[in-house]
């Protein structure tokens, strides 16, 4: 079964997925009206997002799979086909059909979450980038390496690139080697110590590759792609052999319609259902603080390519962007412009391994579309703040308990970053799409 397995994945990847063909997914990614009321599968994976297409795609080579993804699919939206709809796709506020869903913590911090299929592979700055090796030592998962670099491996021969360095990402390399990040590695996708160019998943002609390409190397007969589908519950049922031990044996899901569905997991549940007191608890997001000039020339439009890593646990990227100037308020004395003024903002950040402070979360409510309260705690330990005036950035405030005064010392945070401890690296995205490959295989291979 595995000779056979790794023959169609190899002969799969002979060459790259590409953005402009119309993508085979959409042969069996339908509006969840169309589904059934009730139907069973070997699994369903809530939410198609970053690890969840790689996960489904995997399994499928194997048993049948059922993806609900809540949103509907990025393939023709223009904002999420090219690097310079980046930042239009995080500001749309249709709370159902946008790509992005925004909410602030109680920190004042503002987030966003993907909610479209891809999930935040959508539409984030595109950085690929490996964890670092401490990453694994420390999380406690007893880890097969050589099946995490299998699963990497996978990821890339799809939808990883070597960006193009123009004018400002050069000045960015040369000056962090100025500075003492060095050596200097050149193109690489591995977390070393120094100064790198890494990958993104925008190819040569600025066209994005997201988690939701890889649907294209899911066997077709035996996966069904739900979107607009938010899942309601999940159904639990009492073992006939343990009573005491619940299981999940299926979802209820709703469409668009306001119709509810079943989908049912066949044969076994899953024994997942254990009582954590700690629910909720113990949120982490890094702290990322950053510089924002307006340089006296334009510069071109450029999300993160180049990383300077050093050894004092942090991380230094740059972006570039062009956004429309508009006054703050209308007058009747001033003529407004015919067309907007565009300014070039060019951007320095700095994230700190780690994190140290801990937050929580807790739901606002059943309904997926209403935000979740979250509170991330940003510097409730001295240490963070004492990092982040090491690196970038003026002095804390005086009143540090003062949230509106704080939040400017914290920027929109790596999207996914909370679902880990540490930063798996410069950036979380790689790691993601690793492992909805890399539990995929382990899933499978358990099942012989």
């Amino acid at each position: 079964m595995h000779c056979h397995l790794d023959a169609v994945l190899c002969t799969s990847f002979s060459s790259k997925i590409t953005s402009s063909r119309r993508p085979l997914y959409l042969n069996f990614a339908l509006n969840a009206t169309y589904f059934p009321t009730e139907d069973y599968y070997d699994y369903i994976v809530v939410g198609g997002g970053t690890a969840g297409c790689p996960l489904a795609a995997t399994l499928s080579q194997t048993f049948r799979v059922l993806v609900l993804e809540r949103g509907g699919v990025p393939y023709g939206n223009q904002k999420l086909m090219n690097q310079e709809g980046f930042l239009t796709a995080l500001t749309e506020v249709d709370t159902y059909d946008c790509p992005a869903q925004t909410f602030t913590s109680e920190d004042v911090v503002l987030n966003a979450r993907g909610q479209v299929l891809g999930g935040s592979s959508a539409i984030n700055a595109s950085f690929y980038s490996r964890a670092d090796p401490e990453f694994y030592a420390s999380s406690g998962v007893d880890w097969d390496l050589s099946l995490v670099n299998q699963s990497y491996d996978w990821v890339e021969k799809g939808a990883v690139f070597r960006p193009e360095l123009k004018n400002w990402q050069s000045a960015v390399r040369d000056a962090l080697l100025e500075a003492g990040i060095d050596p200097y590695h050149g193109f690489s996708l591995e977390h070393l110590v120094g100064t790198k160019i890494g990958g993104s998943t925008f190819d040569s002609s600025g066209k994005r590759h997201r988690a939701a390409d890889f649907l294209n190397y899911a066997k077709p007969a035996n996966i069904k792609v739900a979107i607009y589908a938010s899942v309601e519950r999940v159904l639990l049922a009492s073992s006939s052999k343990v009573m005491s031990r619940l299981s999940a044996i299926g979802v209820v899901f709703r469409d668009e319609m306001g119709r509810y569905h079943h989908a049912m997991v066949k044969e076994k549940g899953i024994p997942v259902v254990y009582h954590h007191p700690n629910e909720g608890q113990f949120v982490y997001d890094n702290l990322r603080n950053g510089i924002s000039i307006l340089p006296p020339i334009p510069l071109e439009y450029s999300l993160i390519q180049v990383a300077g890593i050093t050894e004092m646990g942090a991380y230094l990227e740059a972006a570039s962007n062009v956004v429309p100037f508009t006054t703050p308020s209308r007058s009747v004395f001033v003529r407004p412009p015919s067309s907007p003024l565009l300014l070039t903002v060019a951007t320095i950040m700095e994230k700190i391994v780690g994190p140290i402070s801990t937050g929580s979360l807790r739901l606002a409510s059943t309904n997926i579309r209403v935000n979740p309260i979250v509170r991330f705690n940003y510097f409730s330990n001295s240490r963070h703040g004492e990092m982040c005036e090491r690196f970038v950035g003026p002095s804390l405030p005086v009143d540090q308990s003062n949230y509106e005064m704080m939040a400017n010392f914290a920027s929109v945070p790596v999207v996914d970053g909370s679902t880990f401890t540490i930063s798996p690296g410069t950036n979380p995205q790689a790691t993601v799409m690793m492992l909805g490959r890399y539990v995929g295989m382990r899933i499978t291979k358990e099942s012989d």
